[in-house]
């Protein structure tokens, strides 16, 4: 083995109880990839079975761009008519298992159990994760060295890709864990077997695949599964379901947020400076977050509660608070000729109601315009979520209103029904060309102009549009995450 193996390839089949093919393969691979685009030369390739193709159609393209080895089924590897003999016959290194997408969480649990020394910390919730992860991952790491996912690696195969970037210099591993169907918290905790975890919030975003709130907070509190007694639980103190994710819990439980800290002095002050974010005064002295919005003081608390537990001192947390940066599509406030708040990377109706809100109270002084894409997943709670937005906006300091989606259909006859005149106080698009004339009419400089919907509707796109300057490099001065499930 070299100094940049990971894992011998003997030593991943016997953690997975999998056959090895030749049984005599020596060696091992130095990274792990799920794509054979992206395969490295002495690189593992996991052959995942997806909803539209299958990875072990590609083994021969993963092992001609240099793949050590891959991570196989017998199955998979018949229907995709790849050639065994062939393979042995060029090197090529096989691990059976009788199902990739396992044989990949379980050889990343393995892999992490070389490394008994690393404090490994999870991050869950309806909203917040990615920002929370990277103000926290700013306050540790100003002490301790710190590993975390990638951007919002943080599914069932980017959690167990993202562990394999741990290395023996890394004293704590802060992950978020995400979600898309039941039962994959569970999977992604058996993985990380978290000694910290921290729930954000319990919201709706994802409701039209688990079916209710009360099922959401089921999922989100199976990041505590593998608890063993001396793990710790960070649970949000004013979540509806505080109570429910605390019960039962094996190991310490800590509520965290404004109160909490208050009574234990650690937090001071908050001041909110609108668009420039809050000045969080911690342990007596200010601290100046950057990211606007009341969502993200909530992020900040809850990434300094975290940053507490793992032992950082409070010039850390004051750092960390200072350098927290926006992060793409979660509440970035980008200035030009207007002012764009730009939190279209995702969308839940909490998630609007608030930034709708926040847009509200702020003090400005120009017209404000609110671009509003349908909000996705909500399953048989979607019209009446896109009506309660129609409520909203009707009673917003909107001047203008721009409406997109198919979806957003309820929200627009609740506008009509307020006495709203449509292609007048609001336009509602069923194209991005449309929209995009529509703006490009109505926009003028000196405006504010949010752009909040559901990733599937990439409201990005019109950055260029609503900043009246269609090749504006986006001067990004702050923000942060509103809403990703």
């Amino acid at each position: 083995m070299t100094r940049d193996t990971l894992m011998d390839h003997r030593g991943a089949a016997e953690a997975l109880g999998a056959r090895l093919l030749p049984e005599d393969a020596e060696g091992g691979f130095s990274s792990v990839s799920i794509d054979s685009r992206e395969t490295a030369e002495g690189g593992l390739f996991v052959a995942l079975r997806g909803s539209r193709t299958d990875g072990h159609r590609y083994l021969s393209r993963a092992f001609e761009a240099g793949a050590a080895a891959a991570l196989v089924t017998e199955r998979g590897m018949e229907e995709a008519g790849f050639d065994r003999e062939r393979a042995r016959e060029s090197g090529a290194v096989l691990i059976l298992v009788e199902d990739t997408l396992k044989g990949l969480q379980d050889l990343a649990a393995a892999y992490l159990d070389r490394f008994p020394r690393l404090l490994r910390v999870g991050i869950t919730g309806s909203a917040g994760k990615t920002t929370t992860k990277e103000i926290a991952a700013a306050m540790v790491g100003g002490e301790k060295k710190t590993v975390v996912n990638p951007g919002n690696l943080n599914s069932e195969t980017g959690l167990p890709l993202a562990v394999f970037n741990v290395r023996e210099e890394h004293e704590v591993g802060i992950f978020e864990a995400g979600m898309n169907r039941k039962g994959e918290i569970g999977e992604l905790a058996a993985v990380l077997r978290p000694q910290i975890a921290l729930i954000t919030n319990i919201g709706s975003a994802h409701i039209g695949v688990l079916g209710s709130r009360e099922a959401i907070a089921g999922e989100k509190k199976d990041l505590f599964s593998r608890f063993t007694g001396g793990e710790t639980a960070l649970i949000p103190e004013d979540d509806p379901f505080r109570d429910y994710l605390a019960r039962d819990v094996k190991g310490k439980v800590v509520f965290y947020g404004q109160k909490s800290l208050e009574a234990l002095g650690k937090l001071t002050a908050l001041r909110g400076r609108g668009l420039e974010g809050t000045e969080i005064v911690w342990e007596g002295i200010p601290a100046g977050l950057g990211l606007p919005g009341q969502h993200n003081v909530r992020n900040a608390l809850a990434a300094a509660s975290l940053a507490g537990e793992a032992g950082i001192s409070g010039r850390a947390i004051r750092k960390g608070l200072a350098g927290a940066r926006g992060l793409f599509g979660r509440g970035e406030v980008l200035r030009g000729r207007t002012t764009v708040i730009r939190d279209c990377y995702n969308a839940s109706p909490e998630s609007a109601a608030q930034v709708l809100a926040f847009c509200d109270a702020l003090d400005w002084p120009g017209r404000r315009v609110y671009v509003m894409g349908s909000m996705l997943e909500l399953g048989d709670r979607e019209a009446e979520a896109h009506r309660k937005i129609g409520e909203l906006l009707a009673e917003s300091r909107a001047e203008l209103i721009f409406l997109y989606g198919p979806e957003m259909r309820s929200a627009a006859a609740v506008l009509e029904e307020k006495g709203a005149r449509p292609g007048g106080a609001f336009f509602h698009a069923g194209t991005m060309e449309e929209l995009s004339a529509a703006l490009a009419e109505k926009i003028q400089e000196g405006d504010l102009v949010l752009l909040k919907g559901s990733r599937g509707r990439a409201l990005e796109r019109l950055t260029g549009v609503v900043m009246m300057d269609s090749g504006l490099a986006d001067p990004v001065v702050s923000g942060g995450e509103a809403d990703v499930s």
